[in-house]
């Protein structure tokens, strides 16, 4: 009996030892091999991804943080995931979408700041100056709504089409288009058909996560976007972290001249800058 009980003092002995370790493990488990503290950073397939990973990251280390990035597939889980704490930030959406969604599934999150955007283009294989498109030209256009209106006020801005007065053209659709002097015929489609449209019209608008999965390159726009503040990205914490010494890293990090610096000498020379960096 006297046996059985060392034995059992000893099992003890060695299970609480084990969940110690396992407590200390957990407690140093966002610390790497040299005490630099890891956050997770959620993405949805695009650039932004590549802009944290790569140019964010690097900066970020400096102040001792390692950037892991997490992509989701949707623009839906980034933000659920961020509010569950999952992740500890994301970087993938402009500051409407976030507000707007932030509202409509109750969450507090936060933007910290904004960041290089790529906006939609006008692309074609084909047409080399909007000023020679030809009448009744085909135009493939997102058929979302948000896209669907950005598309339409990229055409207007481009003198292609006029819309109706008094809309609201955050939710512009073909129903408010007044004229369309080249008899334009519109093609609507899911937004990651778009650049493989290209093939079969004259003109794709293109928004700027699409045209960077297929390597086109912004440069060969026709036309570009010229996006409003709202619509430039942004990275985003959870409310009650915004105060947090990681957002205040990354708060430096993004109005920092070595942000710029490197950007410009990054893949993203060309995107639209925010308005604070002119």
């Amino acid at each position: 009996m006297r046996r059985n009980t060392k034995w059992l003092i000893g099992l003890g002995v060695i299970v609480v030892l084990f969940a110690g370790i396992f407590t200390v493990s957990r407690l140093n488990s966002s610390k790497s091999a040299n005490g630099v503290k890891t956050e997770t950073v959620g993405v949805a397939p695009g650039p932004y991804g590549d802009m944290a990973k790569n140019v964010i990251g690097p900066l970020l280390k400096k102040k001792g943080y390692e950037v892991k990035i997490k992509e989701f597939n949707d623009y839906i889980q980034p933000n659920k995931a961020l509010n569950s704490g999952e992740i500890d930030a994301n970087l993938f959406q402009h500051t409407v979408y976030l507000q707007t969604f932030s509202q409509q599934n109750h969450l507090k999150l936060t933007a910290l700041d904004k960041v290089p955007t790529l906006g939609m283009g006008i692309y074609s294989k084909t047409v080399k100056s909007l000023k020679t498109l030809k009448n009744g030209a085909t135009v493939s256009l997102a058929n979302d709504p948000s896209n669907l209106a950005r598309s339409l006020q990229l055409l207007a801005a481009n003198k292609l089409i006029t819309l109706k007065s008094g809309i609201n053209v955050a939710t512009a659709s073909l129903a408010d288009v007044a004229k369309n002097p080249k008899n334009l015929k519109f093609k609507t489609l899911d937004a990651a058909q778009l650049p493989q449209s290209r093939s079969n019209v004259d003109l794709a608008l293109i928004p700027g996560n699409f045209s960077w999965n297929a390597n086109i390159k912004p440069t060969s726009a026709l036309a570009m976007e010229d996006l409003k503040p709202d619509y430039l990205n942004v990275f985003v914490v959870k409310s009650s972290n915004k105060n947090s010494d990681f957002a205040k890293a990354v708060k430096s990090v993004l109005t920092s001249q070595a942000f710029k610096d490197a950007i410009a000498k990054s893949e993203f020379k060309d995107f639209q800058k925010p308005a604070s960096w002119r």
